[in-house]
């Protein structure tokens, strides 16, 4: 199958799937994806895809995704365990693999860390996680004007405004943050200097 059979394919299940405001975002990241992986000399088929499968399990509840974890020896922080959106990029990734039939490392891990980011992002990892912040369907949040300019200017000074901003919004409400959020928050901080 050529990119455009599976990303159609992808679009009649995920229909099916997502909530209608959860697919239009999905549709939103997935060709936000497309075009930075353009810009930034990214495979913008493996954008698409990952774009496109990157909340595949965000429907699901929180118990059937830890079910899912669990059945499957998928490893489960205290943080994921009482954050109901954070899981959901684990079990993408299981669900990428088991139902979808993407086997590409490189999509998996996009998936994988499009939530919380990691320290020492690949590419298609960084487009990722910047599209699902910016996509033209998410409400504005903080600076997004700036952090959507920086995203074709400059990846890593936007994934550090996009983390600074996050780990700052987290403290201010009181809520915890994810281990791999705060690496790769002190990792990329020096771009936002």
């Amino acid at each position: 199958m050529n990119t455009i059979e599976i990303t159609q394919k992808l679009r009649k299940e995920l229909s099916k799937e997502l909530k209608p405001d959860r697919f239009d975002h999905t549709l939103g990241v997935a060709y936000t994806a497309a075009n930075m992986a353009f810009i930034h000399g990214a495979d913008v088929d493996k954008a698409l895809i990952a774009g496109m499968l990157h909340d595949c399990a965000k429907c699901m509840s929180h118990e059937d995704q830890i079910k899912i974890c669990e059945k499957n020896k998928i490893d489960i922080t205290e943080v994921e365990r009482k954050n109901h959106s954070l899981l959901h990029a684990k079990v993408g990734m299981y669900l990428a693999r088991t139902k979808y039939d993407v086997y590409d490392t490189e999509i998996l891990n996009a998936i994988r860390w499009h939530t919380t980011g990691r320290e020492d992002m690949s590419l298609l990892e960084k487009i990722i996680y910047i599209a699902d912040f910016i996509e033209p369907n998410r409400k504005p949040l903080e600076d997004m004007d700036i952090i959507r300019k920086e995203a074709f200017t400059d990846l890593d000074r936007c994934l550090a405004h996009i983390l600074h901003n996050s780990v700052i919004y987290l403290k201010t409400i009181g809520k915890e943050c994810d281990d791999a959020t705060l690496n790769a928050y002190h990792y990329y901080q020096k771009y936002y200097k």
